[in-house]
């Protein structure tokens, strides 16, 4: 076979191998002598100055901007926590404040419920005392009278009328007045003269109160008196099933008294009658005292 049909039966893809200038074949490096070279350099270059690859590489910060940045955050948290706690502090004491403002003004109004309910009370009690000095200068005129027998039967039902209390006893509705000052709620009145106001009404309610215990003391040394001059079972008749006092019809008669018994029985009659006309005076000024202050507490919690 020759060389020429030897060269065309080679494949396509395969290549000859390269020759140099005089037609030999060049064996082992492909690259030319200056490719060679640059080759060899760019590696010497890489060995003696080595690339670090981007995904080692750190990334390094300025010290003293980042201690900068640091401080101001620190400032402004601060700052911001500062202004949270305070406001909240705020809140809460607006929300206490307005709590104890509504419990001030509930306080009051309870205050004014009672003392109206007082007052109104006073009224009735000064008009009973002032019955009950008529009925008691009565009873003192008829019994030191000529001739008391002929009307004994007024006699016996004033007579049991001047013992009983009840219809000018004061009982005050003080539940709210125990309450501002058991419970410490005094506290909550914030305004000085009401505060005052309120504790001189206070004060003049409990010395009427004392004054009314003296007029029980008094009322049973009458009693005492009047057990020698008039007869208990008579005055059982003149009792209903209420304990209402009724005029009897006819003139019951007296027991057999001294001019000693009498005496003592005008002394204790005249002490009641005194007395009647001071706890009437300080009722009098006690409703005085009541009215000013509910005009006080009105004015100033703007009630109706």
């Amino acid at each position: 076979m020759s060389d020429e049909q030897n060269i065309e039966e080679q494949p396509e893809n395969i290549k000859p191998p390269p020759t140099n200038d005089s037609g030999e074949t060049v064996e082992g490096n492909l690259f030319s002598s200056e490719e060679n070279k640059i080759v060899a350099e760019e590696s010497q270059s890489q060995i003696l100055n080595p690339q670090p690859s981007t995904s080692d590489m750190e990334v390094h910060h300025h010290g003293h901007v980042h201690e900068n940045k640091k401080w101001k955050e620190y400032l402004f948290q601060f700052f911001m926590l500062f202004l949270a706690v305070f406001c909240g502090f705020l809140a809460e004491y607006q929300l206490e404040h307005k709590i104890e403002t509504d419990r001030e003004k509930q306080f009051i109004q309870s205050l004014v419920n009672d003392i109206n309910a007082d007052t109104a009370r006073i009224k009735v009690i000064i008009n009973q005392r002032n019955i009950r000095e008529q009925r008691l200068d009565s009873l003192s005129f008829l019994m030191n009278n000529d001739t008391p027998v002929v009307v004994t039967n007024i006699i016996y039902y004033y007579a049991a009328l001047a013992a009983r209390s009840l219809a000018f006893r004061f009982i005050p509705n003080d539940g709210t007045m125990q309450q501002l000052k058991n419970s410490g709620a005094f506290r909550l009145i914030r305004k000085r003269s009401v505060a005052d106001s309120i504790a001189s009404y206070d004060v003049r309610v409990r010395s009427f109160l004392r004054h009314a215990e003296t007029e029980e003391d008094l009322i049973l040394d009458y009693r005492r008196a009047a057990a020698l001059i008039f007869d208990a079972l008579v005055f059982d008749r003149l009792l209903d099933q209420d304990a209402n006092v009724r005029m009897p019809n006819e003139n019951p008669r007296l027991l057999d008294y001294s001019k000693e018994a009498l005496h003592t029985w005008n002394y204790q009659m005249f002490s009641m009658k005194s007395l009647n006309k001071g706890n009437r005076r300080d009722m009098k000024l006690l409703f005085q005292q009541a009215a000013n202050l509910l005009n006080t507490l009105k004015t100033e919690y703007h009630l109706e």
